[in-house]
């Protein structure tokens, strides 16, 4: 018998997912309805979708599954949409949340608006990481500045780990590249035994970063939270930029800071409710 689930679509600067509360709807087999559902065609239409759950480790806890069904360790946009989310329905009055993720629990601070719902959502996403063979297996070296080969091509770039593995290019203009043709054929690099979130940036000169995103599992998307982070890190690291900047995205802006004391990277960013709905799931 068929029986409807509940769902909210929200989006972090224009990076949409699905949204369901699995205390009150369990799902299973989430990566096949992620990509029943993420078609933008003939479902909902989404970048993929998000479980919202209970957690003995943190206040709740959140499981990421791309657009190909796929599942993610961490996306920084969801991350933001949650914390909206449990505060905006009532799940909490606090302000300082907890989020268990697969990359590890992720602390959230929510922002209120004048309407008393949130605006915004800083994230402290923790440290980068610069070496993990399971995620690239580029020559061996610090790897600022990697080069990595595909379809008979060869791209220098920075692996930066946010949980979740980033490429980020350098360009000097990210408009003009050929996101679908280049980012497909990097996420598939040999070098990249999980596949890889692919970032093409460029440095301006007031310092803002503009970047443009291709999205492991889900393709091009306007925005990435973890890539955003990544990317700031990538030219802090570089020697490109400082340690706080501000990364602009198809679908909006993200304020990054890699906090020099801890060395843990936070992100502040909107979070935005876009519509509330069901659909029926046949058992």
């Amino acid at each position: 018998m068929p029986h409807n689930i509940e769902f909210t679509k929200m989006h972090g600067a224009g990076n949409d997912y699905i949204y369901v509360d699995t205390r009150r709807f369990p799902l299973d087999d989430p990566g096949r309805l992620a990509r029943l559902w993420s078609d933008r065609h003939k479902g909902i239409g989404a970048d993929g979708l998000v479980l919202i759950g209970p957690s003995e480790a943190a206040d709740f806890s959140m499981r990421i599954f791309n657009a190909d069904g796929s599942e993610a360790r961490m996306c920084g946009n969801a991350s933001r949409c949650v914390g909206k989310y449990v505060y905006d329905h009532g799940l909490t009055r606090r302000t300082s949340v907890g989020l268990e993720t697969a990359s590890g629990v992720k602390e959230l601070g929510l922002h209120p608006g004048a309407d008393g719902l949130i605006e915004s959502v800083t994230v402290d996403m923790g440290r980068p990481r610069f070496d993990v063979p399971a995620q690239m297996t580029a020559p061996e070296g610090p790897r600022h500045l990697a080069k990595v080969g595909a379809g008979g091509r060869t791209w220098q770039g920075a692996f930066v780990s946010m949980g979740n593995p980033h490429f980020v290019i350098f360009t000097p203009d990210a408009e003009a590249i050929d996101l679908a043709a280049d980012g497909s054929l990097l996420e598939h690099a040999t070098a990249f035994p999980e596949r890889c979130n692919i970032e093409f940036a460029t440095i301006r000169p007031d310092g803002s970063i503009r970047m443009r995103v291709w999205e492991r599992g889900s393709g091009i998307t306007l925005a990435c939270g973890t890539g955003a982070c990544a990317t700031a890190v990538a030219a802090a690291r570089c020697g490109m930029g400082p340690r706080r900047s501000t990364i602009e995205m198809d679908g909006g802006s993200l304020g990054i800071e890699w906090r020099e004391a801890d060395g843990h990277v936070l992100m502040t960013g909107p979070a935005t409710e876009v519509f509330t709905g069901t659909i029926s799931l046949q058992e």
